[in-house]
């Protein structure tokens, strides 16, 4: 075999491998058996809730143990053919061969990446935060960008975006904003997110063109079902009503139909304003607070594996968690993990596959080269 094609081998074996590793494969074999015996059992649907939690996890659980059987296959049965390719003299054959490795060793990778979401909440939808830091309309015009980057990289990977609640700028941008986030692992992929963005450029809104530092922070919490129970006190709770704000509209800015709830004890805040019914809205916040006090439950039990605590400090100087730099050069850097990319058009267009797989792996303490050693 060429050099290529003996790398590529390697690299998938690797791959799987870990994938095993990750998903304590013996363990895991036994667990679909064990939902498959429940799953044909006529009395699970007594109990619908706990029925469709049971077919979630058995779909889920399915859907990584039979990816990993057929990559093993179709690495195997490809380089079978590579091998008799080479030995016929057929090079068409072993180009195509070559291909199709290299679409294996993608997939590979990808699916190595998403066996780190194993967190509790990581299979959940989310809300997704941003909010403008000191600075006025620079700031508020950076968090826009932000915003913008999310919902394009959302709408990239098929995920649905609402809008919950926007507080337009002053002149331009958004001093804060919520969006929930629809779709497999949304949880899982955008909590590495959270925490503060610095911004470098020459001021748009700057008659002089001078160079301006912005900043804006990006809090990230999960979407919780009813299955997960969060005792909240009415006597802790503030509730304060206020006209929608948007861009216009017949019902816009004319009813205090919009909510926002301040939770007391923890100072955490939530708004809504997706519905012209105030009740509905205010259900809708209550079921962001549970989820914003979920999140913080979540990060008081991962404290003492990671950093997390580190997302929620100010909004400023030796707090962020990346740099996005557009002059005097071009240049993208996460401070975690030190990925850096030179197209920040690209990454402001939602092309951040790269800093999240990378944080999320020193998130749960294993890179690759770590976790292949502790492999062998």
């Amino acid at each position: 075999m060429s050099a290529e094609t003996e790398a590529l081998n390697d690299q998938i074996k690797q791959s799987v491998a870990l994938l095993r590793r990750h998903l304590d494969w013996d363990v895991a074999i036994d667990r679909l058996a064990e939902l498959n015996n429940r799953a044909e059992d006529p009395d699970l649907w007594n109990d619908s809730d706990a029925a469709q939690k049971l077919m979630r996890e058995r779909t889920m659980l399915a859907g990584q143990i039979e990816g990993v059987q057929r990559l093993e296959a179709d690495v195997n049965d490809t380089i079978e053919l590579v091998e008799l390719a080479e030995m016929e003299g057929d090079e068409a054959v072993v180009a195509e061969a070559l291909g199709t490795l290299r679409a294996l060793a993608e997939e590979a990778k990808r699916r190595e990446t998403e066996s780190l979401l194993s967190g509790e909440a990581d299979s959940n939808d989310c809300y997704l935060e941003v909010n403008a830091g000191a600075g006025g309309t620079e700031a508020q015009d950076w968090a826009e960008m932000l915003l913008r980057m999310y919902t394009r990289w959302a709408e990239q990977h098929g995920y649905k975006v609402t809008m919950m609640e926007s507080s337009e700028g002053e002149q331009a941008g958004i001093k804060s904003a919520t969006i929930q986030v629809t779709g497999p692992n949304a949880y899982g992929w955008l909590k590495t997110e959270a925490g503060v963005h610095r911004l470098v450029r020459i001021s748009p809104f700057d008659a002089a063109a001078r160079r301006q530092t912005s900043f804006a922070s990006v809090w990230v919490y999960p979407v919780v079902d009813d299955s997960i129970e969060i005792e909240i006190n009415e006597a802790d709770l503030r509730v304060d009503t206020f006209r929608a704000s948007g861009a216009g509209g017949q019902h816009v800015n004319k009813t205090e139909s919009a909510i926002r709830i301040t939770h007391i004890p923890t100072g955490i805040v939530v708004a809504c304003q997706t519905d012209r019914s105030q009740h509905r809205n205010r259900a809708t916040a209550m079921t962001m607070l549970k989820a914003r006090m979920y999140e913080q439950e979540l990060q008081r039990r991962e404290a003492a594996a990671a950093q997390t605590e580190a997302s929620k400090t100010d909004i400023g100087w030796g707090h962020q968690i990346r740099s996005y730099v557009l002059a005097p050069y071009q240049l993208v850097k996460d401070l975690r993990t030190n990925v850096e990319k030179t197209n920040p058009d690209a990454i402001l267009d939602g092309d951040i596959d790269d800093f999240m797989a990378a944080a999320l792996a020193a998130r749960v303490g294993a890179t690759r080269s770590e976790a292949s050693a502790q492999a062998q």
